[in-house]
């Protein structure tokens, strides 16, 4: 698997201008691909791909030669990055959402990201070298910490929004060979928090901190503040409240993600270290349809669509316990906090707002309890295995829990073919 590291870097006052200056080039690279996409959409001119904008780069370099200057490597990084969006682009109208925007052209005053990849690049256990051919110009030398880096593919410099500088180093990375232990744990993954239960019919439940609650009203507030000041037009420049304002609001804003961030990598990386569970099931999220579902409301779409709460977390402690000899294995998680546990009868009337379940076999369990139960007795029914439902099953029951048979068996674990 790769793994991407971010390392802080502190380039001399000659190493930036020499960054901003291949920066540059990069960015009127971008922008003039950009430009001939955009003109052979007008004029009907098909076949403008990035394979065509490649190929012409040689001759582009007759005709510019500051194109020289750039790795050849790097050079090709910003055709691809706008053929992804691009294809990224098409992707969401395919999928209908009308509100997404082509790509558009980048600004002088940001610094254009630029990929080293698989070449121009050399790196040891202590520094960093980017390759450049600027007539007159020292290296690019940056020192590091000191760390043994496996197999580096790719090499990313860039600058934050605050200035700080960045490389961030794609290095392949190979975990460990994960083993059957025999014992599960299944996660039900949840705005408010995260329910699992483990073999032994144990719960485990992480309530999410939820930043956007104390965030979202003021960031709102600024919003409107700027709404009501001039703002950028054509040929005009932002009044200084509206730049004072939206700078505030950035700022907000990047607080709420770090905070979320920060909490999501400790706990999923305590509860990865804490467990003897040998495989992890979660549910396999479909995050984009959440919005058309008709019990989502407007809170919830902010917070599974804009912060990150479910798909983030699902990542973070997939690589995780990957890195840690564990195998993480996503189920179809439909109509399990609606299902219940013991009989097997679908609540279809349940809303988000219920969040106990109450059965007419006499079973009255919080919802994502019972979505954790439902997740692994599904992977245990369609992998087979006989022994682990009846451990699981045999441990619930000590809790008060009756689990009979599978839904749609008659025997009380799994049949052999795992239907």
């Amino acid at each position: 698997m790769q793994l991407t590291r971010k390392i802080r870097i502190h380039p001399t006052a000659e190493q930036e201008a020499v960054l901003w200056e291949l920066s540059e080039i990069n960015r009127k690279l971008y922008n003039l691909a950009l430009n001939e996409r955009r003109e052979a959409h007008v004029s009907g001119v098909k076949g403008i791909s990035y394979i065509k904008q490649q190929n012409d780069l040689p001759g582009l370099k007759q005709e510019w030669p500051e194109l020289r200057f750039v790795n050849a490597k790097v050079l090709q990084m910003p055709l691809k990055t706008l053929d992804a969006n691009y294809k990224s682009f098409f992707e969401l109208r395919k999928n209908g959402d009308e509100d997404a925007n082509p790509p558009g052209f980048k600004g002088r005053h940001y610094f254009t990201t630029m990929k080293h990849n698989q070449s121009g690049f050399k790196v040891t256990h202590d520094s960093i070298r980017l390759s450049h051919n600027l007539p007159g110009r020292g290296e690019l030398a940056f020192s590091v910490p000191e760390h043994e880096f496996g197999a580096v593919k790719q090499v990313e410099v860039f600058q934050d929004c605050k200035g700080k500088w960045f490389l961030a180093v794609v290095e392949d990375v190979l975990p460990p060979t994960p083993v059957d232990n025999g014992q599960y744990q299944a996660w039900d993954l949840g705005v408010t928090k995260q329910t699992a239960v483990n073999s032994q019919g144990k719960f485990i439940e992480v309530r999410n901190i939820q930043p956007d609650k104390y965030w979202n009203p003021k960031i709102a507030a600024v919003q409107s503040r700027g709404d009501h000041c001039r703002k950028k037009k054509q040929d005009q420049k932002p009044s200084r409240r509206w730049i004072r304002y939206n700078g505030a609001k950035k700022k907000m804003e990047r607080k709420r993600s770090n905070q979320l961030k920060d909490f999501q990598h400790k706990v999923s990386k305590h509860l990865v270290e804490n467990t003897r569970a040998g495989t992890i099931i979660i549910g396999d999220l479909s995050v984009k349809k959440m919005p058309k579902s008709r019990s989502a409301t407007r809170s919830l779409n902010r917070s599974t669509q804009g912060t990150g709460y479910l798909a983030r977390f699902a990542g973070f402690l997939t690589y995780k316990a990957i890195l840690a000899g564990k195998q993480v294995i996503e189920i179809g998680e439909e109509y399990t906090s609606k299902t219940c546990c013991c009989c097997g009868k679908i609540h279809a009337e349940m809303t988000v707002r219920d969040r106990v379940m109450h059965c007419d076999c006499g079973t009255v369990l919080d919802r994502d309890r019972n979505a954790a139960i439902n997740i692994m007795i599904r992977y245990l029914s369609q992998h087979a295995l006989w022994t682990g439902y009846r451990q699981f099953a045999g441990n619930l029951r000590q809790t008060g829990l009756r689990v009979p048979a599978i839904p749609g068996h008659s025997q009380e674990a799994p049949c052999a073919s795992g239907g």
